[in-house]
C-alpha cells in the first residue's frame, strides 16, 4: 500500500468499500482489520481514499465482504485510475461529483448554456434531461431526484461557500415553456447573493470558455471539474488548479455584481410576464 495524495475519485471508491464492509459484514473497521491481519490505520486510509490499496489488498478486502471474482475484477478496473491526476468518468457518474460537492468548503462554477445544477428547479432539470435525449424516459424521474438531492448541500448550516457564474446566454436559451423559465429565473433571484451573471456585452471571450467547477476542501487538494456529453473530468494536477483559479479571477472582471445581476434577472422575469399579459392576435 503506497500513501499518496487522495483524489475525488479515490475518496468515492474508498467510501464505496466502506459501505460494502458495513452492508455485508457486522465488523467495525478495527475488527475488519483484525480479520484481515492488517493495522487498523490501513483499513481507515483505504476507506477514506487516502492510500492506494494493492491488488492483493483489494482481493482480501472484497472477498472478506463476500464479493466474488467478477465483482473484484469490475472494481479493480475502476480502482486502477483512482489516484490519477486526471480522471475521466462516464457522464452519468453522479456519486463522485456529489461527494465532491458534499465535502467541499468552497464551490465556484461557470456555465455558458444552462443554469448550474445546484440551483435548478425540478421542472428545469426535467426539461434538460428530456431535451438532451441521452437519458431513458424511465430514468428521468431518478435523474431529477438525484439532482434535487444534491442541492441539500446549500441548506446545511455548514454549507460550502458558493459562487455561481452564469452567462446571460443561459437565460436566453429557452428550456420548456415560459412558466418554467419564469420559475427558474425566480429561483435564481432567490440566490443572487451567490450568483453573478456574465452579460452578453462581455463579448465572445466568455462564450468560448467551457463550463467548469472548482472545489476547495479543508484537508484535501482542490479539484477542477468539467464535463460534456462524452464524460466527466476530475483534475487534481497543480497546473489545472492554477489555470482554473486564474480563469475565475478573470471571469470576475467580466461579470455583473450582485445588484446588477439581480436587476438583469428581474428584467427577464418582467419580459416574460409582459409577453404573457399581451393579448394574442386572433387567428385568421
Amino acid at each position: 500500500m503506497t500513501a499518496i495524495t487522495s483524489t475525488a475519485y479515490s475518496r468515492d471508491l474508498g467510501d464505496e468499500l466502506r459501505r460494502l464492509r458495513e452492508k455485508f459484514t457486522t465488523l467495525t473497521g478495527a475488527a475488519f482489520a483484525e480479520e484481515l491481519g492488517w493495522d487498523p490505520s490501513k483499513v481507515s486510509n483505504i476507506e477514506k481514499g487516502k492510500a492506494r490499496a494493492s491488488e492483493i489488498d483489494l482481493v482480501q478486502y472484497l472477498m472478506t465482504c463476500g464479493r466474488d471474482s467478477n465483482y473484484f475484477e469490475a472494481f479493480r478496473d475502476r480502482y486502477r485510475y483512482a489516484f490519477d491526476p486526471y480522471v475521466l468518468l462516464v457522464p452519468d457518474n453522479i456519486r463522485t461529483l456529489a461527494m465532491a460537492e458534499a465535502k467541499a468548503t468552497k464551490i465556484t462554477t461557470y456555465d455558458a448554456h444552462t443554469v448550474p445544477g445546484l440551483i435548478q428547479t425540478p421542472q428545469y432539470a426535467r426539461a434538460l434531461f428530456i431535451d438532451g435525449g441521452r437519458v431513458a424516459p424511465a430514468d428521468i424521474d431518478k435523474g431529477v431526484q438525484l439532482r434535487m438531492e444534491r442541492q441539500a448541500v446549500l441548506r446545511r448550516h455548514n454549507r460550502p461557500e458558493c459562487l455561481f457564474y452564469v452567462h446571460e446566454l443561459a437565460l436566453q436559451l429557452k428550456v420548456g415553456d415560459d412558466q418554467l423559465m419564469e420559475e427558474q429565473y425566480l429561483r435564481m433571484l432567490f440566490h443572487t447573493h451567490i450568483l453573478r451573471i456574465v452579460p452578453m456585452s462581455a463579448g465572445s471571450a466568455p462564450l468560448r470558455q467551457s463550463s467548469r467547477m472548482l472545489f476547495s476542501f479543508e484537508k484535501h487538494t482542490p479539484v477542477a471539474y468539467s464535463e460534456n456529453g462524452l464524460g466527466q473530468v476530475f483534475a487534481h494536477d497543480g497546473g489545472a488548479i492554477r489555470d482554473s483559479r486564474e480563469f475565475f479571477t478573470w471571469l470576475e472582471t467580466q461579470a455583473l455584481d450582485e445588484g446588477q445581476s439581480r436587476s438583469l434577472l428581474a428584467s427577464y422575469v418582467s419580459g416574460l410576464r409582459k409577453d404573457l399579459d399581451e393579448p394574442r392576435p386572433e387567428l385568421a
